[in-house]
């Protein structure tokens, strides 16, 4: 509202501090609080007595249709791409009981088979991995193992 900063603010409670006085500072910060809290009620009532007399007199109507109309001259390319979406949702949305909407379906339920079926042979693939990395460590363990025994053996 008046734009203070924080080093603003505490310039003025310094001063205020120096000026009022420490037994009296609370108060005085009480009532401007409560003067402060007045003024944005009657703002408040203020604002909502001019929205409620816009809604009677039908300029809010005209305001919404000439904001649309600002946006649309300001952003172009904004409002053609609206105009595609709500197109294109209206393509979207299909009766199942119509052609379309049964091979839609029927779509959807094949793409769930693949990614099911792709799933399981990823598994496969990554079990199959796991017991060829498994026997590769044992095999190396062995003849780890046979190394180790052929060098006691010769000392």
């Amino acid at each position: 509202m008046f734009d203070l900063g924080m080093t603003e603010m505490l310039v003025v409670g310094v001063v205020a501090l120096i000026v009022v006085g420490p037994k009296d500072l609370p108060v005085m910060f009480r009532r401007v609080g409560q003067f402060v809290g007045k003024a944005k009620g009657m703002a408040r009532e203020f604002s909502s007595a001019m929205n409620d007399a816009a809604d009677q007199s039908g300029v809010r109507e005209v305001t919404d249709g000439l904001s649309k109309s600002l946006k649309a001259a300001s952003n172009p390319i904004g409002t053609a791409m609206d105009g595609v979406k709500d197109a294109a949702s209206s393509l979207t949305d299909l009766d199942p009981t119509s052609e379309t909407g049964k091979l839609s379906a029927e779509r959807a339920e094949n793409a769930k088979r693949i990614q099911a079926s792709t799933a399981r042979a990823a598994a496969e693939r990554k079990a199959r991995e796991a017991k060829e990395a498994m026997a590769k460590a044992e095999e190396l363990e062995a003849t780890l193992n046979e190394s180790l025994s052929e060098k006691k053996a010769d000392t």
